[in-house]
């Protein structure tokens, strides 16, 4: 069965960086965009970042632009989020997730292939 698993997530001080990694089975991994989620205590989840299923476009909300990074390598069916500079308000939990490549990648509710997320929390 289909199944993407995050890993990475931890504790880091504010200003530290993390690299969270998603690894795709039981899927045509370069069929799917793929994209990082997030959603802190008490809010809405809100799309991080995206990334097209070859790799040649790339999105980001204005919350991260500049501090994260999105890339994948399709090879080894993974996708990563690596974050720099983080803020005590980037804590959250992180969650990839797939969206078909026919799909617009930019709209959330495309995305219909989920992880389990990682907690990611910056301290102050």
């Amino acid at each position: 069965q289909v199944q993407l698993v995050e890993s990475g997530g931890g504790l880091v001080q504010a200003g530290g960086s993390l690299r969270l990694s998603c690894a795709a089975s039981g899927l045509t991994f370069s069929s799917y965009h793929m994209g990082w989620f997030r959603q802190a205590p008490g809010k809405e989840r809100e799309i991080v970042a995206s990334i097209s299923r070859y790799g040649g476009g790339t999105s980001y909300a204005d919350s991260v632009k500049g501090r994260f990074t999105i890339s994948r390598d399709n090879a080894k069916n993974t996708v990563y989020l690596q974050m720099n500079s983080l803020k005590p308000e980037d804590t959250a939990v992180y969650s990839c997730a797939a969206a078909p490549a026919y799909s617009d990648r930019l709209y959330a509710a495309n995305y219909n292939l989920w992880g389990q997320g990682t907690q990611v929390t910056v301290s102050s």
